[in-house]
């Protein structure tokens, strides 16, 4: 008596009684009763598309990630889906995984529905270290016997492009630097401004609390971190790590911009009345509503452009703020 494994119409289990006149027939048939049990259980899954498995992966992989890498890893994975997700995960090749690449850094550029430009090659690179590390989970699982994926790599060249088209956009002189800082004096938001150009990271200061700053002291501790996911999505969380947990010395400028941004959030309030979300947040607006990176990031590129400088990361310019500010008090 063998187990032959579920019926197909009942669901219940079937076990097979035969009798045979040698051992070897009898040992040869159970080896077959076994193996199409087997396939009869891989069947279900054989079918399932690339768009299938990769939902599956990600609601495993959810489990163990924070909710904004999650997202971060569902987006990455969108540029694939769209090419690749209607295929049956067994039919995947590497020339499908080779096509998509070569599409996605001429044309994966989605805007309004249509394609655009190509995307970067680190842009790729991201989609393509995804689909990998789902395809070995495939394989893991038996669901493929190999990672059509494993050796596609984005051409050299095209990272090479990549950099020296990074490289083309330097970030700020101490002059420019300068021009900014006389741009934005007297700016609502001239205090998160110059925490940027420390170097503080656009999460840090969307995180930041009155209550981390010491006007006193002078001083500010980055211990927490606000991002807004998929613009609905608010995530905080502590600092990467017990370097990112840090205390730095506020410059006589940065800390005079922070007073006045105080003393002009407690006017905000007092105006508004009950009407004011009073959440202890630094950067927030008249209504006391927490403002995210990406509107700080296009309120900068406006006074950027008001004053006729290049477009760039304030992070970026910290090297030279902190010369500036070192030759301004």
């Amino acid at each position: 008596m063998v187990d032959a494994g579920p019926d197909p119409v009942t669901g219940k289990r079937k076990q097979v009684t035969r009798t045979f006149g040698t051992l070897r027939e009898a040992k040869a048939e159970y080896a077959n009763i076994v193996h199409r049990r087997y396939e009869a259980a891989r069947a279900p899954l054989s079918q399932i598309t690339v768009d299938e498995w990769l939902d599956q992966w990600l609601s495993m992989k959810a489990e163990d990630l924070e909710e904004s890498t999650a997202y971060s890893y569902t987006m990455t994975l969108a540029r694939v889906r769209g090419r690749l997700g209607h295929i049956r995960l067994p039919d995947l090749t590497e020339d499908h995984v080779v096509a998509w690449m070569r599409w996605a850094l001429q044309e994966g550029r989605v805007r309004g529905g249509k394609t655009a430009t190509g995307l970067g090659a680190t842009s790729v690179e991201m989609s393509l270290a995804r689909l990998k590390e789902a395809l070995d989970r495939a394989v893991t699982r038996g669901l493929v016997e190999v990672n059509v994926a494993r050796e596609v790599t984005v051409p050299r060249k095209a990272r090479k492009a990549e950099r020296r088209a990074r490289a083309a956009v330097p970030p700020w002189s101490v002059a420019e630097v300068h021009a900014f800082v006389s741009a934005i004096a007297g700016d609502r938001l001239q205090a998160p401004f110059l925490l940027a150009l420390m170097g503080l990271r656009p999460a840090e200061i969307c995180g930041m609390r009155w209550a981390d700053v010491d006007l006193g002291e002078a001083t500010v501790s980055i211990t927490n971190t606000r991002t807004v996911v998929g613009n609905d999505i608010v995530v905080e969380k502590d600092a990467k790590s017990l370097a990112g947990e840090r205390q730095l010395p506020l410059p006589a400028p940065v800390a005079a911009a922070l007073t006045a941004f105080r003393a002009a959030q407690a006017a905000e309030k007092t105006a508004a009345g009950q009407g004011y979300e009073d959440s202890g947040y630094v950067l927030v607006d008249a209504r006391g509503r927490t403002l995210n990176g990406r509107q700080l990031r296009e309120r900068a590129y406006k006074v950027m452009d008001r004053s006729g400088l290049r477009r760039v990361r304030l992070y970026d310019a910290r090297a030279s703020c902190l010369t500036y500010l070192a030759n301004h008090g």
